[in-house]
């Protein structure tokens, strides 16, 4: 399960993993995020031994938002040792997803 991600743990969650960490920033009013949203969750659960996973609600957490760039949504950064890698952007297939993550972790 894909957590909440917010600013004021996104240190200690994201620049202190042990582990690779993928975040979705999305929106609730965003079609395309909620249809990516269970691909998240089923991404998570079979990556968990391999890769931490975390949404991040750009309406909620704008800072974070803003912080990373981000002008489309839905938006997943995948960060090694706390610096983002690797960057896609909207809806995908999970098997692509998978691709894209196995491919820069």
């Amino acid at each position: 399960m894909a957590n909440a991600l917010t600013a004021s743990d996104f240190d200690q969650l994201v620049v202190q993993a042990d582990k690779p960490v993928l975040v979705d920033f999305w929106a609730s009013w965003c079609g395309p995020c909620r249809a990516l949203g269970p691909v998240v969750e089923e991404v998570a659960e079979q990556m968990a031994d391999k890769l931490a996973v975390y949404k991040c609600n750009v309406d909620d957490e704008s800072e974070l938002a803003q912080k990373f760039q981000i002008v489309s949504i839905p938006t997943l950064i995948l960060f090694k040792g706390g610096k983002p890698v690797h960057v896609m952007v909207g809806n995908m297939p999970k098997a692509d997803l998978i691709k894209e993550i196995e491919a820069n972790i």
